[in-house]
């Protein structure tokens, strides 16, 4: 129980507003048919978040410190600046998630809703002050919630229980043949693995107390690893949720082309026929930006006090991170209204694809050197693994970014 808490914060980065586009776009368009791509990208997940986790336990450092230590000051101020870019995308999602949650709930403009996320800054940094238990807390509540109210939703949606399972594991060939349904996979992806989630879990998880032997840390690695597991584990079923709600209830009844989440709020309840199901909906996807804002926050401190070894007072740190991603929110809002912000959801997780490697390629390096690791170091197998891994999404999102800027993005 003394180690539960950091997996649960760093899984809200895997069922945030990003996470909730690509699985309804997957469900409506396509059925049950991509939850398998949901099953994998949670289990590469949970692979390099236990990469992470081992890498702070058994050196002491978290993934920031390493590079710092390990490149040549240039690099890491690059490697920094990366992934503050990827920490203000990954904010700018949970900026619009939680605004048009707050549209859909009490009909507030989306402008005004983006300003008023400036102020969960200030509650998240009073409760922070209680201690960081009192965060964890909160967000295992806010994962909870989601949960059940998905739960609830999945119950009134009815869907076909043979399919879900098959498609869970069973991956469908059809893919290789239909570009649109690969663009939508590799979505999913890209909005699964999120790079500052990294950062933060090599760093939180020595925030408990165990021996500074080696078999306390072993002791540690493998209690953080079940932790990591279960919580990922709980955001797996939270986005398999999602693509099985619009599975069931939209692309059932035809309405194949829902792909934002206002789309998806306006037709839960007549399809349902149950008038809290678009209030469930709207009410889980507020829970869920919140979530994934204290996450982000957190992760900027760590990038910013690892690689440059600048401590910044936490409202300050908060407040740089949220202005990152509120400016920009305001502009499109303000000019193209909700397809603009639809649009820009979107953009976000491009942006996130595109830094992940960065992140990805110095942890595996890092967690199969023995002169770092010593008796923690990567086995062969998981060595191939990690790096196969790495290459995957190097590869998948090199493809998606090139598809995107040589203008062959399916509609």
């Amino acid at each position: 129980m003394g180690f539960l808490g950091p997996g649960f914060l760093i899984s809200v980065g895997y069922m945030d507003p990003g996470n909730w586009a690509t699985d309804l776009q997957a469900g409506s368009r396509y059925g049950y048919t991509l939850l398998y791509v949901i099953m994998a990208s949670n289990l590469l997940a949970i692979l390099l978040q236990s990469l992470a986790l081992k890498l702070g336990i058994a050196t002491g450092r978290d993934l920031a410190q390493a590079c710092r230590q390990s490149y040549s000051k240039p690099v890491s101020i690059a490697l920094w600046l990366i992934a503050e870019i990827a920490i203000g995308a990954c904010d700018l999602a949970e900026v619009i998630g939680s605004a048009i949650a707050l549209q859909l709930l009490f009909h507030i403009p989306l402008i005004v809703g983006v300003l008023i996320t400036s102020f969960d800054v200030l509650a998240i940094l009073l409760l922070e002050h209680r201690g960081f238990r009192y965060l964890e807390a909160l967000v295992m509540v806010l994962i909870g919630t989601i949960a059940l109210l998905f739960g609830v939703q999945i119950a009134l949606s009815r869907p076909e229980w043979a399919p879900i399972f098959y498609h869970l594991f069973v991956p469908s060939p059809v893919i290789f043949h239909d570009s649109a349904m690969l663009y939508i996979a590799i979505g999913i992806l890209g909005a699964t693995v999120m790079p500052h989630n990294l950062y933060l879990h090599s760093s939180i998880v020595q925030s408990r107390k165990y021996p500074r032997t080696q078999e306390g840390k072993r002791e540690a690695i493998r209690f953080a690893s079940l932790d990591s597991a279960i919580a990922l584990m709980m955001a797996l079923l939270v986005n398999a949720a999602i693509l099985i709600v619009a599975a069931a209830v939209f692309h059932k009844q035809g309405h194949y082309e829902v792909a934002e989440i206002g789309d998806a709020y306006k037709l839960l309840t007549p399809l349902l026929g149950f008038t809290g199901a678009s209030t469930m909906f709207a009410l889980a996807l507020l829970a869920s930006g919140q979530n994934s804002t204290i996450t982000g926050t957190l992760a900027g401190q760590v990038v910013m006090e690892g690689f440059l070894e600048i401590r910044l007072p936490n409202w300050l740190r908060r407040l740089i991170t949220r202005l990152l991603a509120i400016i920009p929110a305001v502009i499109v809002t303000a000019l193209y209204g909700s397809g603009g912000t639809a649009r820009l959801l979107v953009l976000s997780q491009v942006i996130l694809s595109m830094q992940l490697s960065f992140a990805v390629f110095p942890l595996v390096a890092f967690t199969s050197d023995p002169k770092r690791m010593g008796p923690f170091v990567n086995r062969t197998w998981l060595r191939t693994a990690s790096w196969a891994s790495a290459l995957l999404i190097a590869g998948l999102n090199a493809w998606l970014l090139l598809q995107i800027f040589s203008g062959k993005v399916p509609a």
